[in-house]
């Protein structure tokens, strides 16, 4: 059985920590910045983490 390749597009935007969970960028902070408050986009900055559901799409694209 071949091994299974990363996906290159999942290896760029996803990173696994320590303890098995899924780090990602979040989304919405790239343009029209303007109407959005300081708290808002304070927020978006920050990382997050893949919610259960998606869990196994991710993984599936890492090759984990």
């Amino acid at each position: 059985m071949p091994k299974v390749k990363t996906k290159s597009s999942a290896k760029k935007r996803f990173s696994v920590t320590a303890s098995g969970k899924i780090k990602h960028k979040k989304a919405f902070k790239n343009h029209i910045l303007t109407k959005k408050t300081k708290d808002r986009k304070n927020r978006l900055g920050q990382m997050g983490y893949v919610c259960k559901a998606d869990m196994g799409r991710v993984k599936e694209m890492l090759a984990l």
